[in-house]
């Protein structure tokens, strides 16, 4: 496993995955592996309880329906304003981008970071991919990232800060103030540093 535990206090906060579909035990089990108080989000008052927010991969458009459907919406978005560090990753960081390029009919997404995604932009489950990364603020290694039906950020607004591109130049990483987002599934590959960088994110908090 690449990173480390970062040895935090008993008396640390605590930080929430969204756990209404996709990936969510896999972002939990690398949490927990940092030290981290990791808990599945279901309902509002759960996410009232937690410092940070993992949104993992699986389906954007359900993750939309759904918390809609569990009243979960409107809280996300108050939080994402209100500065709480989140972390999307795949249909995570589909959820936290303004401007979704060919989301389907109805489709919302939660806002909050300044970008256009577009969906599924490398082809099919087939289509998927690894590729190594060099990417400034996690340090050497390259990190190695698994793209599964993953989106591309085709555009970033003035504020935002591409952290990690492809070879052609094609962004799969940003940050912006608390968000940060990220094409691909760090949780899949035991290299921890993203997780760590959100922890880190969350504790300055």
């Amino acid at each position: 496993m690449v990173g480390k535990p970062l040895g935090l206090s008993k008396n640390a906060a605590i930080v929430g995955v969204l756990a209404l579909q996709g990936d969510f035990r896999e972002h939990i089990a690398v949490l927990r592996s940092l030290g981290a108080d990791a808990l599945p989000i279901r309902r509002p008052e759960e996410l009232a309880e937690v410092a940070g927010l993992v949104i993992p991969g699986g389906e954007s458009s359900v993750m939309d329906k759904m918390s809609r459907a569990f009243g979960l919406a409107a809280p996300l978005k108050a939080a994402i304003a209100s500065g709480m560090p989140v972390y999307g990753t795949c249909a995570g960081l589909i959820m936290i981008a303004d401007r979704v390029l060919d989301a389907i009919a109805g489709q919302q997404s939660l806002g909050g970071l300044d970008i256009s995604v577009r969906r599924n932009a490398f082809g099919s489950q087939l289509d998927s991919f690894e590729t190594d990364l060099d990417i400034l603020e996690l340090g050497a290694p390259p990190m190695h990232a698994v793209f599964i039906r993953a989106p591309i950020v085709e555009e970033v607004g003035p504020g935002v800060r591409a952290i990690a591109t492809l070879s052609d130049g094609r962004v799969v990483a940003v940050e912006q103030g608390n968000l940060i987002g990220t094409s691909f599934h760090p949780e899949m590959t035991g290299d921890t540093r993203f997780h760590q960088y959100f922890l880190d994110r969350v504790s300055a908090r």
